[in-house]
């Protein structure tokens, strides 16, 4: 009769069986090593991977055999670097050690130049990816005027949680700011609690502390709300006016990840106004720059 493994052991076992493989394929020249004549064992040795990682190979060995044992981030960051894992392969060894990365990868790799023709071709209908950190990494024309020139801002300050709370011309645009202000941080709240951490996150924290009182106000009410699909809601827009828009967030990848943001208008003089706001953000960009922002 065959007894199933309880989730810890499920998890400790397939990262045992992932370690072990990626150890294998990996040569002793990949990583500068000499090939002896008497090699057997297809790939490296677990005394090799552990010199490499700097860890002690009894360790390691009891890691590859699913013992029930502490691994920090950090060891896991120096195998990871030893056997040569790529982006996708690092994410799944830390999601298997129930451990946070790091040093997770800088670039969004949702932005892709498909990602950035779509935003374009929305045209009149603002849009931008966000990861989850609010960061805005990619937008159209149109969304760059929605809450205030975009363009202008500086690219380390394209990020919704600070523009909200601390930049005049987005404060202004946004319609029950109180509301939205809380609602922000609790969906800020919930994503960090899988990056907390990461430098980026904890950097962004502290420079929202030290600017807002009012971000100290919601921060410190530890409320935390999940993604939403879809929310109505009014901006005023410099340019053209009240608009009436369906704030819909699409997913590009795990829930907690980028994802792309559109603003459709729920009425016709909404429409109207947006494509006005097209034409005066179309006549804003210079001949020839791209329409989509660069990553930040």
């Amino acid at each position: 009769m065959t007894t199933v493994a309880p989730g810890s052991d499920v998890r400790r076992h397939e990262l045992a069986e992932f370690l072990r493989t990626r150890r294998e394929r990996i040569t002793p020249e990949q990583v500068g090593l000499v090939r002896g004549p008497r090699r057997r064992t297809p790939g490296l040795r677990r005394e090799e991977v552990a010199h490499l990682s700097s860890v002690g190979v009894t360790w390691y060995t009891w890691l590859e055999q699913a013992r029930d044992i502490q691994v920090s981030a950090q060891v896991l960051d120096a195998v990871a670097r030893a056997l040569l894992l790529d982006v996708s392969e690092r994410e799944h060894l830390f999601a298997l050690a129930g451990s946070l990365d790091p040093a997770p990868p800088a670039v969004c790799p949702s932005v892709t130049p498909a990602v950035r023709a779509m935003l374009d071709q929305l045209g009149h209908i603002p849009a931008c990816v966000q990861n989850s950190r609010y960061d805005i990494v990619a937008y159209n024309a149109t969304y760059g005027q929605l809450l205030g020139d975009l363009d202008g801002k500086r690219r380390e300050d394209r990020n919704c949680m600070w523009l909200a709370f601390t930049d005049p011309q987005w404060r202004e645009s946004v319609v029950d700011l109180p509301s939205t202000h809380r609602l922000m941080a609790a969906r800020f709240r919930a994503a960090m609690a899988e990056h907390l951490a990461e430098p980026a996150w904890t950097t962004l924290l502290a420079r929202l502390e030290g600017a807002s009182a009012e971000f100290r106000e919601v921060w410190a009410r530890h409320e935390v709300v999940g993604g939403q699909l879809a929310k109505s809601k009014y901006i005023r827009n410099a340019h053209v006016g009240l608009l009436h828009l369906e704030h819909t967030n699409l997913w590009l990848g795990p829930r907690t990840g980028p994802r792309l943001v559109t603003y459709v208008p729920l009425d016709q003089q909404t429409r109207e106004r947006l494509e006005e706001l097209q034409r005066l953000a179309d006549r804003r960009v210079r001949p020839g720059a791209p329409m989509a922002a660069a990553a930040v």
